[in-house]
């Protein structure tokens, strides 16, 4: 194992440390997207991303929000539509706080137009989607 391999187990293994207990995934039909782009005199440019999952097989609704800033450049997003499926990978809240119902968003894969936000490693296994069930209503 070389510098490199074992600089990046050790980020991941801090980062996992850390976050783990938080760490989740969504996964089903988008029901609704909102994006809001903000730029300060051409200088700073915010956005922000909500959207809401259905889960598949499913009644409940998982709420998530990507935030980001950026200094000079603008900040690209995947296009994201109603009825897309999605894989949602992000971030609880913290407990007690008010948004810990929210999924705070690291990165999608749009399964409809095989597009990912962050685009993985190109020797990274294959996303398999779960199989519902129909025998059961």
């Amino acid at each position: 194992m070389g510098f490199k391999d074992k600089l990046t187990n050790s980020y991941t293994q801090a980062y996992l440390k850390r976050y783990g207990d938080r760490l989740t995934q969504a996964q089903g039909r988008v029901l609704s997207v909102k994006v809001e782009e903000k730029n300060y005199l051409k200088i700073l440019y915010k956005l922000t991303v909500t959207i809401l999952v259905k889960a598949d097989g499913s009644k409940s609704i998982a709420k998530c929000v990507f935030k980001k800033r950026r200094w000079f450049k603008k900040i690209n997003f995947i296009s994201v539509l109603q009825g897309h499926s999605v894989i949602i990978q992000g971030m609880k809240g913290k407990k007690g706080k008010e948004n810990r119902e929210q999924i705070q968003i690291v990165n999608i894969r749009n399964m409809t137009t095989k597009k990912d936000l962050i685009p993985m490693q190109g020797n990274a296994p294959k996303v398999q989607r779960v199989r519902s069930d129909r025998r059961f209503k």
